[in-house]
């Protein structure tokens, strides 16, 4: 790990309420580690008994709408956002679920349950190869196993089914 404003190599030090921090020497600065942040979208019909699910370009397994939040922009924003890039539709409704650390793309991956309004997906072919709605079961085995967005989807399916009655 190296200082982001000189490039000194850091050092594990501790500091007094957050325990070992990397510490720049050069700086005198203790410097936190930095990640990006990204949404990650469970996405359900307006019925909420159906989940849609993408492939990405060149990818086997179907996973969740997610995409990055840009600089300046809140999750909420990102979510409408990405959501209409990739697949022309419209957010009807969102609700925050939950939050993961993504270690293999050192992103923070901040969940949400999402209600898309009906109509036709046009899908960015350029990220997607493909979208498919999935009834709760189907959704569970579609999704990529043992990943986090298996474990997104399996909280917010446990979540509308509590609110189904």
């Amino acid at each position: 790990m190296y200082c982001p404003v000189c490039g000194e190599k850091l050092a594990l030090f501790v500091h007094d309420q957050e325990g070992l921090v990397p510490y720049c020497k050069h700086c005198e600065e203790f410097r936190f580690p930095q990640y990006n942040t990204a949404v990650s979208m469970v996405v359900v019909n307006r019925d909420k008994n159906r989940i849609l699910l993408a492939k990405h370009k060149g990818q086997d397994d179907f996973i969740l709408f997610a995409g990055y939040v840009k600089k300046g922009e809140t999750a909420e924003k990102t979510v409408t956002r990405e959501f209409r890039e990739e697949t022309r539709l419209n957010v009807v409704k969102y609700k925050y679920m939950s939050s993961r650390y993504h270690e293999p793309h050192n992103v923070l991956m901040l969940n949400f349950l999402v209600v898309a309004e009906n109509g036709e997906i046009v899908l960015d072919t350029s990220e997607l190869d493909e979208a498919v709605w999935f009834d709760f079961d189907g959704a569970e085995k579609a999704i990529r196993k043992n990943s986090d967005a298996e474990a997104f989807l399996k909280s917010a399916i446990a979540e509308l089914k509590n609110n189904k009655g």
